[in-house]
């Protein structure tokens, strides 16, 4: 079917006004939080019904247009880059907060909802929903669903699969999917798990049932600052040995502290080489012992100063500033390229230097801030695109950080996904027998393969290509990725 063609189609399912197809009206939705890549979508298309979700993937399906389901479009690894022969699916209309059972301590909400939007509404309940992505404002829950986000409390919280009891979602051949249980366990394979981080690949997500938690009595956050990295590292693992789990435990680096407290003013030391923020949540006796042991482990391990947030102005201003870190970043670079890495706690120090050696190695500035409870990294790469050449200079860093973290017996990613920016990586990750395995899965959701196609799991040629595997013959040819 011609484009014309589709476009009638598409406007018996739809009003003619949730059909875009005009350049001005699809340029906005030419990439997502990874700007660096970009390609205009043949159509948009904006449903506000599970029936016209349903409609519109059959009709996709029946024509065999590929379709990429897109949220609030803040993601961070390209997983919704759309296609230039294929159908963006909006779900911004799906922004209703279907329901919310305080008793029962869940939310069933539409993807389109924000994040900060579910603990706005539960907070008259004195509930909240505790993965809180630095994006929180904005990003939707959907969004968070099919990256697994995280945020800086799932350390003691949990990413989004595990304050996720159900959702429902649509095939790409209009079946329609209800996953998990709004009781604690379910009959069967785990496929709500499975719908957890899987990037929009094996359905389009249309309710997403939330768990809900009490808001803690009581709040502080310790704010420690350390003449190196390597100090604040060591303390890190200190404090998780002595089995105390913060709330958030995150650490920024010097370059970050400066560009955070020169836009947010929250009082970060600025002589200090890394900065860690420590906080602990529950009843005010609970918060006073976890603080003091806190305390002790981090001058035992050479911090240079110590500050508790004396309220909870003060608490939500120390956070403010790490909040704040990447949008600070971007104040003091015309462009930064953001990356997303797990590895075990004990490799903080050597991963850091290495980092620091490769900004060396490339000229490039490297700013780093992170989830430093669970070793996730997040390198910003301050590259400007009108140089010739420093935006491969960048995408080479990022691609050698995160073969640095599978080396040291981590993962390419923590909370962002592959999307297309990792997919390289996945080769350095996972043997041929793994990502077969992968490819399976996604047959079994989607034989016709035109759920974001090109994302994720390279092929057998692409990891060839890399040079991190060998193609054996009988192996199946998948369609790689657009070259950008």
């Amino acid at each position: 079917m011609n484009k014309p063609d589709l476009i009638k189609q598409l406007q018996t399912i739809l009003p003619a006004d949730a059909v875009l197809f005009a350049q001005e009206d699809l340029k906005p939705f030419e990439c997502d939080g990874l700007s660096a890549y970009r390609q205009v979508p043949m159509l948009v298309v904006l449903p506000e019904t599970e029936a016209q979700v349903r409609d519109i993937l059959l009709l996709c399906r029946r024509e065999h247009v590929p379709v990429v389901a897109r949220g609030a479009g803040t993601g961070l690894s390209g997983g919704a880059l759309p296609l230039v022969d294929g159908v963006l699916l909006s779900l911004a209309k799906f922004k209703r907060i279907v329901s919310l059972d305080p008793l029962a301590r869940i939310a069933r909400v539409q993807p389109g909802v924000r994040n900060a939007a579910i603990s706005e509404a539960a907070a008259a309940h004195g509930l909240y929903y505790a993965p809180d992505p630095s994006s929180q404002i904005a990003c939707t829950i959907g969004g968070n669903v099919a990256e697994n986000s995280g945020g800086v409390h799932c350390l003691k919280y949990g990413l989004t699969v595990h304050n996720v009891l159900k959702l429902r979602a649509y095939t790409m051949d209009g079946e329609m999917l209800e996953l998990g249980s709004e009781s604690l366990d379910a009959a069967g394979y785990d496929l709500l798990a499975l719908f957890n981080g899987s990037e929009g690949m094996l359905g389009v997500i249309v309710e997403v049932t939330v768990k809900l938690l009490p808001k803690p009595e009581l709040a502080r956050v310790v704010m420690a600052a350390f003449a190196s990295v390597a100090q604040a590292g060591a303390a890190v693992g200190e404090i998780i040995a002595a089995g105390i789990i913060p709330a958030g435990l995150e650490m920024m680096d010097k370059l970050s502290i400066h560009a955070a407290e020169d836009f947010v003013h929250a009082g970060y030391p600025l002589d200090a080489e890394a900065m860690l923020l420590c906080e602990s949540d529950g009843t005010p006796e609970e918060v006073s012992e976890e603080i003091a042991k806190m305390e002790v482990i981090l001058k035992r391990c050479g911090t240079t100063s110590l500050r508790t947030s004396a309220n909870e102005a003060d608490r939500l201003r120390l956070w403010a500033g790490r909040k704040a870190a990447f949008p600070a970043v971007g104040r003091i670079s015309p462009d930064y390229y953001c990356m997303d890495g797990t590895i075990p706690r004990r490799e903080l120090g050597r991963v850091l230097h290495r980092i620091a050696e490769l900004s060396q190695e490339y000229g490039l500035r490297v700013a780093n801030v992170f989830h430093a409870g669970d070793g996730n990294l997040h390198p910003l790469i301050l590259y400007d695109a009108n140089q010739p050449g420093e935006f491969h200079r960048a995408e080479e860093i990022g691609g050698k950080i995160l073969e640095l973290c599978v080396e040291v017996g981590g993962t390419i990613t923590g909370e962002h996904g592959v999307g297309i920016e990792k997919i390289n990586q996945m080769c350095a990750q996972f043997q041929e027998g793994e990502l077969q395995l992968f490819r399976a899965v996604k047959q079994a959701f989607d034989p016709s393969g035109l759920l974001n196609p090109g994302k994720v799991i390279p092929t057998a040629h692409r990891c060839a290509e890399f040079g991190k595997q060998h193609v054996h013959h009988g192996q199946v040819a998948f369609p790689e990725l657009p070259r950008f």
